[in-house]
């Protein structure tokens, strides 16, 4: 078996691998037999197991278990992936020796998502300077503006999520962030235009069907009563990138609900005026990640850096 994966299968906790959240899982499982003791084992609920497994077995496109009334058995795919597992853990001994340098002496690479606004204005200026303190460490950075981040994290796929706090898992440790401030925008050739104008005759424009925060910011200042018959949600354009939803904005083919931080730079190009001056639609959200019993410093100095 070899002397890494017998240490890594002894009775007890789990000790966490480099091969990632979804293969721990599944070593975890193998040892403990079922869903249920391996969640137990890497401090995960039963949910966050299963979605891992399931996550794995969609990415190698075949069943690694057969669930059985006596537990969790390998299939023969599932015995290949564990000889690669053990293969793999039998060159963890060098790279180990290397961690209490990692993001100093060994290549870290650190994946994070948030939707575009956030990611631009707050995320990527808060942690770009860190390189200068840990000069191995590597960002992946995934912009998603669909509410389901959650779910990148759960699966292993990223180490941090900017999520609502309506996402979070209770196995999730988060941290609140400083709140976004929403401000209704439209292009500057409309600034000779009334509110109640723009808002009774132009449509919305947002990122899709199931985006509700422009009808959210008019519902807290309650302007949807100054929305023509058959408007509001059913009267919109779309654009699933955030960028191009301020181009349509400027362009002058609707009006839309977009951060503070992120519009100022059109703002201040004279591309787009803010609406309802002075009125903004606070949106709170939290940065999330899975506990580590023992982070390392440049794990702990990400999550001090987000704001």
């Amino acid at each position: 078996m070899g002397i890494l994966l017998a240490l890594f299968l002894l009775p007890g906790k789990i000790a966490m691998s480099l091969l990632g959240p979804q293969l721990d899982a599944f070593l975890a499982v193998v040892k403990n037999n079922t869903v249920n003791a391996a969640a137990e084992t890497l401090f995960l609920t039963q949910t966050a197991v299963t979605q891992r497994i399931k996550a794995l077995e969609t990415q190698l496109r075949t069943s690694v278990f057969t669930r059985t009334r006596r537990g969790m058995v390998l299939t023969q795919e599932g015995k290949a992936l564990l000889k690669y597992c053990q293969s793999a853990l039998l060159l963890e001994g060098e790279v180990m020796a290397q961690i209490q340098g990692a993001g100093v002496e060994t290549t870290t690479l650190i994946t994070l998502t948030a939707p575009t606004s956030t990611m631009q204005s707050r995320l990527i200026p808060s942690l770009v300077p860190l390189v200068k303190k840990f000069p191995k460490l590597r960002y992946q950075f995934c912009f998603s503006d669909i509410e389901i981040r959650h779910n990148a994290l759960r699966e292993g796929r990223v180490d941090f999520a900017v999520l609502e706090q309506s996402d979070l898992a209770p196995e999730m440790q988060m941290k609140p962030l400083v709140p976004e401030n929403y401000v209704l925008v439209a292009s500057a050739e409309w600034k000779s235009r009334s509110l109640e104008e723009i808002l009774s005759k132009e449509p919305m424009i947002d990122f899709d069907p199931q985006d509700r925060m422009t009808l959210n910011y008019l519902k807290h200042y309650e302007l949807q009563a100054l929305l023509s018959h058959g408007g509001g949600l059913q009267d919109r354009h779309y654009a699933d990138d955030t960028v191009a939803i301020a181009r349509l904005v400027s362009k002058g083919l609707g009006y839309t609900a977009l951060t503070e931080e992120f519009v100022m730079r059109y703002v201040d190009k004279g591309e787009l005026i803010i609406l309802n001056e002075g009125k903004v639609f606070q949106h709170p959200l939290v940065l999330a990640w899975y506990d580590r019993p023992e982070p390392p410093a440049y794990f702990k100095a990400i999550v001090n850096a987000i704001k």
